[in-house]
């Protein structure tokens, strides 16, 4: 009987120690995740959504998580104001002219506030200092827009599709230059004359070069051709 009873006390104790040091670990992750452990100053920030924004909601700077969201609450109508829990080392990164905006941990993760860079001529954020805000884009918009691009891409290739079965019905001057055989072959015999009546111009030249009358003015450009590339020549030696 006492053998049980020194059994059932030692895994009684085994049971709450266990507890015990559960308990305390997961006080130690979760005070170290809100920044309960570490000194910390506050910034706020205003928006007119805040797009399922929730308190402990992580915050990041630079890809760094480096605070928590503290509180979320409603001013009026078209103003939700955020109270925000930074560590204090970051403090001296953060600037006053850095805005907040409102991301979301990959596609469809949770919410979380994201601090942009400031300029470098600007002053650092005071505890308590408010930071201007970007509102978030809303995932109905987006979606909103997509389908109407999708639409148009829609329209568009049925217009495309539309041409393409009258070009290859031989409708309209591109189908009737594709399909017609005799529109083909009267561009060729075109460009076949066009390469006879170069050929013809090119002989007409030749012959006129040999013509008494017109020898003359042959000649002159002949020379003033060579005159002009010597002088060419001469000026490339002097340099």
């Amino acid at each position: 009987m006492e053998t049980h009873t020194k059994k059932f006390k030692v895994r009684l104790g085994l049971f709450v120690a266990g507890g015990l040091a559960l308990f305390v670990i997961t006080i130690f992750i979760i005070g170290k995740q809100k920044n309960l452990f570490n000194p910390v100053f506050k910034l706020t920030s205003t928006f007119y959504n805040v797009s399922g924004l929730q308190v402990g909601n992580n915050i990041r700077f630079s890809g760094i998580t480096v605070g928590t969201v503290d509180n979320i609450t409603i001013i009026n109508d078209s103003t939700v104001k955020v109270k925000l829990l930074v560590r204090k080392e970051i403090q001296k990164f953060i600037k006053s002219d850095c805005t907040v905006a409102i991301g979301s941990e990959g596609i469809i993760g949770d919410r979380l506030i994201v601090i942009s860079q400031g300029s470098n001529d600007a002053s650092l954020a005071r505890d308590g200092d408010e930071l201007a805000s970007v509102e978030p884009v809303e995932t109905d918009a987006i979606m909103k827009s997509l389908a109407v691009t999708s639409g148009n891409v829609e329209i568009i290739s049925k217009q495309l599709a539309e041409i393409m079965i009258k070009v290859n019905g031989g409708q309209g001057t591109l189908g009737k230059l594709i399909q017609d055989t005799t529109i083909a072959e009267n561009i060729d015999k075109t460009i076949l004359n066009l390469r006879k009546s170069s050929k013809g111009l090119n002989e007409n030249m030749e012959a006129a070069k040999d013509n008494i009358l017109l020898k003359g003015f042959f000649n002159k450009k002949a020379r003033a051709a060579e005159k002009a590339k010597k002088d060419s020549l001469n000026k490339n030696e002097i340099k």
